[in-house]
């Protein structure tokens, strides 16, 4: 039975970036299980941009991390006790919305099993079948409703969302474009996951990039960067184009106010539908997302990286990689081992 925790405490907020003592490594005791909960061993620790979001005390979807608390993050886990019935020591589960620790003591009720998938790994669970796919597919599907024919360009296309995005818009038919920030990335963009063209934004002119792979405009935006990137997008969408508006990267970590789309009137004259969405707003629909792309990714429609990090005590440097574009995929950080 374990007898101490190790989690990640919030002990001031950032300012700009995350720097060394924002976050501090605290060891605790557990407490006793009361009926109805279970204790599951961190083994994946999910890194996203909103992680940067909650440290903050801005008027967000959620409130921000309390100072002196610990930092909130998913996960999966494995269950080490149990006093809720319906889960076993062994059972591998999605911690939801819960924290940045070792061990998380958690509500039975919340949590459910893992089913186990031929040829897929538990990784997907972080990635393609875990909140960024769905951030994707119903952003995409119920936002966007792509039409076969149309063109698609994705943000931050080979991060855990847009790298699910463009091939979700693939299988609909579209023709797709993708923005990263690296060869590397572009490369696996349209040699892997199959999009047909990818910018570079660091070494290319993106406005001309979207001129010659658009030549018939834009008819969605999956917005998920902001910024320079999004007013070259927001050029040259079309008449009723749609725009999910998933994240806004780029300013995360901004110390003076942002200004919006420069060209935010030509949303007017193409009368775009410009849609903001945070994926909780689907929780209960994502057994129907994914039932979707699990089948998509058994049936090798769907391909996806994820950037594993080994070390908890390495959380909180390794959410930078989102922010300095390092990441391929779903990042995430390698708490312990799996269950054999």
């Amino acid at each position: 039975m374990t007898e101490t925790n190790k989690t990640w405490v919030l002990r001031s907020r950032p300012v700009g970036d995350i720097k060394d003592g924002d976050l501090e490594l605290v060891e605790s005791p557990l407490a006793p299980l009361a009926d109805g909960e279970v204790r599951a061993r961190t083994i994946y620790l999910s890194l996203d941009p909103t992680n940067r979001i909650w440290m903050s005390d801005v008027d967000a979807y959620l409130p921000p991390v309390g100072l002196g608390d610990t930092m909130r993050g998913g996960g999966i886990g494995v269950i080490t006790e149990s006093r809720f019935d319906g889960l076993q020591p062994g059972d591998v589960v999605n911690t939801g919305l819960a924290h940045w620790a070792l061990y998380n003591t958690l509500p039975g009720a919340s949590l459910a099993k893992l089913p186990t998938l031929p040829g897929v790994p538990l990784t997907a669970f972080t990635g393609p079948l875990g909140a960024t796919g769905m951030t994707a597919y119903f952003g995409l599907m119920d936002i966007a409703k792509p039409k076969a024919g149309e063109t698609v360009v994705v943000s931050a296309a080979a991060g855990a969302v847009g790298s699910m995005v463009g091939q979700i818009a693939k299988i609909q038919g579209c023709r797709v474009v993708g923005i990263a920030g690296s060869d590397a990335k572009c490369k696996w963009l349209v040699e892997t996951a199959g999009l047909d063209a990818a910018i570079n934004y660091k070494t290319e002119d993106v406005g001309a990039a979207l001129d010659k792979h658009c030549p018939d405009g834009i008819d969605i935006n999956f917005e998920n960067v902001g910024g320079e990137i999004m007013d070259a997008v927001i050029a040259r969408l079309n008449d009723f184009s749609r725009m999910p508006l998933c994240g806004l990267i780029s300013t995360y970590n901004a110390t003076d106010p942002v200004p919006g789309p420069y060209n935010f009137a030509n949303l007017l004259m193409r009368r775009t539908l410009v849609k903001g969405f945070i994926v909780i707003d689907y929780f209960p629909r994502f057994p129907e997302g994914i039932q979707q792309m699990a089948m998509w990714l058994m049936e090798g429609k769907l391909k996806f990286e994820t950037d594993i990090v080994q070390g908890f005590e390495n959380a909180p440097a390794s959410l930078s990689r989102l922010f300095e574009g390092k990441n391929l995929g779903k990042l995430v950080v390698q708490v312990s081992d799996e269950p054999k």
